[in-house]
């Protein structure tokens, strides 16, 4: 009889415990839903009356001791109507872009060359440290501890919460480009939808934070000179309570928020940079590249994923990474929340497109984002197509050039004879696509009388528009390519 209360008590708990946590999931769903709802409203409210798009070259150059940063207009319709600002950074070889966040998640791509990058969560610890063996023989202030810095190559791709200061490094051989959106449209853009930076070091110019406000997109407020607006964030600050802060002198702190000699945002370090770094051989990077192809939910153990672990990087360039490959024409690579979980919670994703000469990229609409688009390497054509059918850019892409395609709008790219590679940056962490022509398009799930009937054509002229192109997404070129999209 003892047995068997215990047996039903404990049966009733079981009931009891999945009961509540069914519950708690589904509270924890439901607010998930509510806070992407709630920035899909705030998106919504963006006017997009877009009658002709343009692709963009950069509006304004800065330039600073050790590299060059550019951006784009963020008062442009068409970034208007994607609610972002893009800039780009080029830094020169031993190069330093100072520590700085953004009001404003950021999602950047390594265009060019090889460097370091640094993040500081708030609360974390210090995981590198110097070892005690190597530091025995200096005292303790001269040892270094910081937290974890992570290695970037070309094809990188990435992503940062708004608030989160970072800084990076080029201690390769070659420039380091780098092409960053931010999202000012993003729910965690507590301000006004414009994007600031607030740097921590340097003094930097006015024209570097607020970028917007000196093309009139919204009013200066004060009446201060350049002057008095440019600086890092330290400078602003009474100088003794500060270095009472610190703990040090107050001549200490009036260098800290004036340096003397203008470098700008990208400075020249004298010497190699000395960072707390592993050294890693091939093999381990071998090794890190196949863990980055194993699926996040194959090997999360509910510990890697923290906000001091959390992985910030995806490489978006490898070719075994393509999600869509044809060895005749190209292939398509994504990044999205489920190989980089982090997107989940930027609601931003990325994808890599890298079309052969003359190839072709199956005509599409972006189901559920803006899309970015920024050209690497290469040049093409590319058209743009509004939902009343008219044609809103119809022109030549070249390396460097950007332009937006909102969401809905039909697109079509074909790649010059140098053929065409670019990054797009998505407005949503599972932004998916819809294909007009192909294997995998919205006609081939069509009945052919649909088919005939909607576009008066005959059955054998339905069956020819449904089942003649048998590629995915990536064309060959092929004699039909007389049609007008030829590009030189």
């Amino acid at each position: 009889m003892a047995s068997s209360s215990l047996l039903c008590f404990g049966l009733c708990l079981l009931v009891l415990f999945n009961a509540c946590f069914a519950q708690i999931e589904q509270v924890t769903d439901i607010t998930r839903e509510g806070k992407q709802q709630r920035q899909r409203q705030q998106r919504f409210q963006t006017q997009c009356n877009i009658q002709n798009l343009n692709a963009l070259e950069p509006r304004q150059k800065v330039e600073s001791e050790a590299g060059v940063t550019e951006f784009w207009d963020q008062n442009n319709e068409q970034l208007q109507c994607a609610d972002v600002a893009v800039f780009r950074h080029r830094i020169q070889q031993r190069g330093l872009l100072v520590p700085a966040y953004t009001n404003t998640p950021e999602i950047f791509y390594v265009v060019q060359g090889r460097g370091i990058h640094g993040v500081v969560f708030p609360g974390c610890a210090e995981t590198f440290q110097d070892s005690q063996q190597q530091q025995s023989f200096q005292s303790s202030k001269s040892q270094d501890q910081h937290q974890k810095v992570r290695q970037l190559r070309e094809g990188d791709v990435i992503a940062l919460p708004a608030g989160a200061a970072h800084w990076i490094y080029n201690n390769g051989r070659d420039q380091l480009v780098l092409v960053a959106l931010v999202d000012v449209g993003n729910s965690q853009n507590q301000l006004d939808q414009y994007f600031r930076k607030f740097y921590l070091g340097g003094n930097p110019q006015p024209q570097l934070q607020g970028f917007s406000q000196s093309q009139g997109g919204r009013s200066q407020g004060s009446q201060g000179s350049d002057d008095r607006r440019g600086g890092n964030l330290f400078r602003g600050f009474d100088e003794r309570l500060l270095a009472e802060a610190f703990n040090v002198n107050p001549d200490l702190i009036r260098r800290l928020q004036r340096p003397q000699i203008q470098r700008g945002i990208i400075i020249r370090v004298k010497e190699e940079l000395r960072v707390l770094s592993p050294q890693r051989d091939r093999e381990q990077e071998q090794e890190q590249e196949e863990c980055e192809e194993t699926p996040s939910y194959e090997r999360d153990n509910g510990f890697e994923e923290t906000i001091c672990t959390m992985k910030l990087r995806h490489n978006i360039d490898k070719p075994s990474h393509a999600d869509v490959y044809n060895p005749r024409a190209g292939r398509v690579t994504t990044v999205n929340r489920f190989n980089l979980p982090i997107l989940r919670d930027l609601q931003l994703s990325a994808e890599k497109g890298n079309l052969y000469p003359n190839a072709l990229l199956a005509p599409h609409w972006n189901l559920n984002a803006h899309s970015i688009v920024y050209v690497t390497r290469g040049n093409g054509r590319m058209q743009i197509v509004a939902e009343n059918g008219e044609n809103v850019f119809d022109g030549q892409i070249r390396e460097g050039q950007l332009i937006v395609v909102p969401q809905g709008f039909a697109v079509v790219k074909r790649a010059g004879n140098r053929g065409l590679e670019w990054i797009s940056f998505k407005t949503n962490d599972v932004a998916m696509t819809s294909q007009l022509v192909g294997r995998a398009s919205v006609l081939r799930g069509l009945p052919l009388d649909v088919i005939q009937n909607s576009f008066q054509v005959s059955r054998d002229e339905a069956q020819r528009l449904k089942y003649n192109r048998q590629e995915l997404t990536v064309f060959t070129p092929g004699p039909r390519s007389q049609w007008g999209l030829t590009v030189a």
